[in-house]
């Protein structure tokens, strides 16, 4: 008897001093590794329990963590979804017909909240005389996967939390070094001839939106608005490396259709066909008031001329940049400017902004807005207003660039 009762007093001792290690070793901030690796030496060595299977959910799917005592064939042979989802609470596995039952005793689903984060299979190796392992260390075992799994759980969800914040850090770095590619509207031309305005504002923080004014000779400005398909780092990488050729090929020599092929092959090049950039450039001469441009498969810039109140749409050009290998034709638009006027340049970010029936705006916000005697920049303002581009609307959902430019006669 007093044998008895000393057995149970040592192997009480051993759990509370099993339990107190592994808290401690939790608060230590042991790695995974090291936490599994106690975790199996209490209950292979000390507890004597022969196999032991953990199955733990990773993000996206169920992954096996850990498993030994068994071949790994074992492993491959379960499916999760399948086979363990079922089991809400501890069970023996007593069927004998079942694939588990053949090599596990137990099952223990450890949840968090009310989602299941692990599963852990346990069985002894062989049948022995007197109470098995498994059934006499039962409850002990369920606390300590339970400890060990929330553990591991929350290990893994602050390795993610440490991953966004450097993720964060990186997107607030990127952001700086892309608004340093956009141009301030102080730096734009503002002269007796024209007078050019932006607005640029990304919907997270790199944009593939881009917008740029260029000085290509005394008499003469080039200009364009761009937009990449898609969003996020993949879009922003690709338009500053269209920003950087655009800024190396645009010149006053180069017509547009040779700029607009030259980009073409330069974004095929980097994009392998996988994303596209539409484009809409122009160069002005002040001296004759010739404005050509090339508009490839970007929204329509919208022209105003105040004294004849009439409205242009400037669609000549061709598809996007980066759609095909080789662009088959472009079409090269011409004007002249004989009057007072002003274009509004956006990108689709603005007409795609849906009013309270959760239909796109369209561009009767841009006509609403431009056929005035007012100057563009008043025109721009009253848009990001009625809109409130800045005032948190739920309506946006895209990047949103405009490029306004007042020409005087």
């Amino acid at each position: 008897m007093a044998k008895t009762l000393g057995e149970r007093h040592r192997i009480s001792s051993f759990k509370l001093h099993a339990l107190l290690s592994i808290t401690q070793a939790i608060n230590e901030n042991l790695s995974v590794e090291e936490l599994l690796a106690r975790y199996r030496s209490l209950l292979e060595e000390d507890l004597k329990i022969g196999k032991i299977l953990i199955y733990k959910f990773d993000e996206k799917k169920w992954e096996c963590l850990l498993y030994w005592g068994l071949e790994e064939e074992v492993s491959r042979t379960i499916d999760v979804e399948r086979d363990l989802l079922k089991y809400a609470e501890i069970t023996t596995l007593t069927s004998a017909g079942e694939n588990l039952a053949q090599h596990f005793d137990i099952v223990i689903p450890v949840y968090k909240t009310t989602n299941p984060i692990a599963y852990v299979l346990i069985g002894d190796i062989e049948e022995g005389e007197g109470v098995s392992p498994v059934i006499k260390h039962l409850p002990f075992v369920q606390t300590l996967s339970n400890i060990i799994m929330v553990a591991i759980e929350n290990i893994r969800m602050f390795n993610e939390l440490l991953r966004q914040e450097a993720l964060k850090k990186e997107l607030e770095l990127a952001s700086r070094m892309q608004n340093m590619l956009i141009p301030k509207n102080d730096t734009l031309p503002r002269n007796n001839h024209i007078q050019v305005t932006s607005f640029y504002h990304p919907h997270y923080e790199v944009g593939g939106d881009y917008y740029d004014c260029i000085r290509l000779s005394r008499d003469e400005v080039g200009f364009c608005i761009a937009d990449v398909s898609g969003k996020g780092i993949s879009a922003a990488l690709l338009m500053s490396n269209f920003q950087a050729n655009l800024r190396a090929l645009f010149s006053h020599e180069i017509s547009l259709t040779a700029l607009v092929e030259r980009l073409n092959e330069r974004v095929m090049n980097s994009a392998n066909g996988e994303k596209f950039i539409t484009l809409f450039v122009a160069k002005y001469n002040y001296r004759t008031r010739e404005l050509n441009f090339v508009n490839a498969g970007h929204n329509p810039p919208v022209l105003y001329h105040k004294e004849s109140r009439k409205l242009v749409f400037l669609r000549s050009g061709c598809v996007g940049i980066g759609m095909l290998d080789e662009i088959p034709f472009i079409h090269h638009g011409s004007m002249l400017i004989e009057e007072p006027s002003k274009m509004i340049c956006y990108t689709d970010g603005l007409v795609e902004v849906i009013d309270d029936t959760g239909v796109g705006f369209g561009t009767a916000v841009i006509e609403e807005n431009i056929a005035n005697d007012a100057p563009v920049a008043e025109n721009i303002n009253s848009i990001i207003e009625s809109r409130r581009i800045l005032s948190g609307s739920t309506a946006i959902f895209d990047d949103i660039t405009i490029l306004g430019i007042e020409f005087y006669a």
